[in-house]
């Protein structure tokens, strides 16, 4: 979801809110430039197990919220990456 389209000065993605969480979390994300973002989630082996964001989107500052109601408890790393820009976080699911 789009919350400013404001643009902002540069790409970032912010520690996700609330963690440890459960179910649920939100991610914001912003970037200066219009463009195809990837954002995903892995476990703690690498395995991919969510998808967020895989589309263009404006430039602007976005929220993404994530349910993991269907994982485990445990250590993920969320991704962004768009061009010229990638950026990995981690976050805590507790059950």
């Amino acid at each position: 979801t789009q919350i400013s389209s404001i643009i902002p000065e540069g790409f970032s993605i912010s520690q996700n809110y609330p963690n440890p969480f459960n179910p649920m979390t939100n991610v914001k994300i912003q970037m200066s430039k219009s463009g195809f973002v990837s954002l995903k989630v892995f476990d703690i082996t690498g395995k991919e197990v969510a998808v967020l964001v895989n589309e263009e989107l404006n430039a602007g500052v976005y929220n993404v919220d994530f349910d993991a109601s269907n994982l485990s408890s445990g250590t993920y790393f969320y991704k962004m990456e768009t061009a010229g820009f990638s950026d990995v976080k981690k976050m805590i699911v507790i059950k």
